[in-house]
């Protein structure tokens, strides 16, 4: 098969022209479906009746519904409710952009809630006693013992659940929103040449997906300089034991190595 390179930098520089409806696409899912995930994760560990099982309910249909249909339901079902149609938010609900970040922003929800539920549970109870002990409030133990170590322990699984969701965006072109996907799908739709458009598609994800993935690494990262630590520990110390190693091969028996 022969190599168009002015097919594909023509087809490249049309799909980053899309990029930036991707990312808006991934940013503002990102944040409304994180700020809604707090209001569910605390919900889901409230002792009140109700509310936990609001909360219970909400995590089982979003995780264990498919988004596509969940955004088919936004886009197509919410127009059909006369109370919907003439509400004030009836012309947000119209443009298929905000169908999809809600749809995008719903379903990542119920996937955080449970990750920084998570997180929660790994907090040491020992910690927080101690800061209880010593006359901190509340809200500063969650702000300067709580917070701090569920985020730690809640990066690893949300930075995955980061990548899902760019891959996610990926649904809006089939409610008409042009992102990466969806201006692929116009150019093979005039060409009928898939195989060079979803391979350069395929590289622009894969690129922002990388960029993600090592700036959340970096965040974990500065989040836990005692594990940093730990581990430069963790690499010299081999190499104290095999020079141990080394001087016990080279005495003679009987004789003593100093320390």
């Amino acid at each position: 098969m022969n190599i168009d390179f002015e097919f594909l930098g023509d087809t490249f520089s049309k799909l980053l022209a899309a990029v930036p409806t991707t990312l808006g696409l991934f940013f503002a899912s990102l944040i409304v479906g994180g700020m809604l995930s707090l209001v569910i994760v605390a919900m889901r560990v409230s002792p009140n009746w109700a509310l936990n099982r609001f909360a219970r309910g909400y995590i089982l249909v979003f995780r264990g519904s498919p988004l596509l249909i969940q955004m088919f339901l936004v886009y197509y079902g919410l127009g059909q409710f006369p109370a919907v149609r003439e509400s004030f938010l009836w012309p947000l609900l119209r443009v298929p952009y905000v169908c999809a970040i809600v749809s995008l922003a719903l379903c990542t929800a119920g996937y955080t809630a449970e990750i920084i539920r998570g997180g929660l549970q790994s907090v040491p109870h020992g910690q927080i006693e101690a800061a209880l002990a010593v006359g901190m409030s509340r809200w500063t133990v969650l702000r300067r013992i709580i917070a701090p170590i569920t985020l730690r322990y809640a990066l690893p699984a949300y930075s995955t659940e980061a990548v899902l969701l760019v891959k996610s965006t990926a649904l809006a072109s089939l409610v008409t929103v042009w992102d990466v996907t969806g201006v692929a799908q116009q150019i093979i739709q005039r060409t009928y040449r898939t195989m060079e458009v979803f391979i350069c598609a395929a590289a622009i994800y894969l690129v922002l997906n990388f960029i993600i993935v090592r700036a959340l690494g970096m965040l974990e990262k500065k989040l836990s300089p005692h594990l940093r630590d730990r581990n430069a520990i963790a690499a010299t110390a081999p190499k104290k034991s095999s020079s141990v190693a080394l001087k016990a091969a080279t005495v003679p028996d009987g004789q003593h190595i100093d320390s």
